[in-house]
């Protein structure tokens, strides 16, 4: 996989260099979702696809890269560990190129919410990106977890980017046993729990990397946006595919947005903005 710059205004596109009978691209936006189980997948007018996006449109998304072409030669894009640290590492020690054009941003005007069953995402006016995140889970090891941050001043460099993807150990042989996630083992590419156990080699990065992990997720789906959102984000055990209906309503409803450009003082706010080397010290990076 190759991540090329592209011009102003260009937005995120995935190219696939392995079709060569159909359009090969497809835009990263809202309205190309599929849903598809445990992540996001994109699909375009011909039906190529593009899957497991969400980690690395959130390392775009908070590194401030609102343009690129991103070439992939198949359907998925690379896990690597789980989170989206080696692809913030990447991109902030090859360099980012500021553009001579406004940002356009999506400020919204007017809350929109969205459920499923116990499940809540909700989008409200504010400053700037703010996130929000509460999880429930039986396991002892991951229970109750809440976490709010205001997305500037490279929060999701410092706070999110390293957190993994997780699963529980039952999932994993439920997996095993209808023939998938065969490769790998725990730690490679996710956190497996147990009950009170925590089971990947090392431990946690943080006490409540799963928390960390699901709202690093909602940044990725919000990326979709086309454009960085300015409001904020509450997500109660919420996933992907609710963060995606919660932009569709939000586009549904013309009066609950605005597509904004974004003067010096919003856009100092946008995340990734300031980020540098000496912010990426440390960080996981792919092999």
């Amino acid at each position: 996989m190759t991540i090329r710059p592209a011009s102003a205004e260009y937005g995120i596109w995935f190219r696939r260099t392995d079709i060569d009978d159909r359009d090969p691209l497809v835009p990263a936006r809202w309205d190309a979702v599929e849903t598809a189980p445990l992540c996001t997948r994109l699909v375009n007018h011909a039906g190529v696809s593009v899957s497991t996006v969400e980690h690395l449109m959130a390392a775009l998304s908070g590194c401030g890269i609102h343009n690129a072409l991103i070439e992939i030669d198949g359907p998925e894009v690379p896990i690597l560990d789980g989170s989206a640290a080696p692809f913030v590492a990447a991109f902030v020690s090859h360099g980012l190129r500021r553009l001579r054009a406004p940002i356009r941003a999506i400020r919204v005007l007017q809350p929109v919410e969205v459920h499923a069953g116990d499940a809540m995402a909700r989008l409200e006016p504010a400053e700037a990106l703010e996130l929000d995140f509460a999880i429930d889970f039986a396991d002892a090891a991951i229970g109750r977890q809440h976490k709010a941050l205001h997305m500037a001043n490279g929060a999701f460099v410092h706070e999110l980017c390293d957190s993994r993807t997780f699963c529980r150990q039952a999932d994993v042989t439920a997996m095993q046993e209808n023939g998938l996630a065969l490769g790998g083992a725990p730690g490679e590419n996710a956190v497996v729990f147990d009950g009170d156990r925590v089971l990947s080699p090392g431990g946690l990065r943080h006490a409540d990397e799963p928390v960390r992990h699901k709202m690093l997720d909602a940044l990725g789906d919000l990326a979709l946006a086309c454009g960085p959102v300015l409001g904020r984000y509450t997500g109660i055990r919420a996933g992907h595919a609710l963060t995606n209906a919660l932009l569709r309503e939000l586009f549904a409803r013309p009066r609950a947005y605005r597509v904004v450009l974004c003067d010096a003082a919003t856009a100092a706010k946008l995340p990734g903005v300031g980020v540098g080397r000496a912010d990426i010290a440390g960080l996981p990076r792919a092999a």
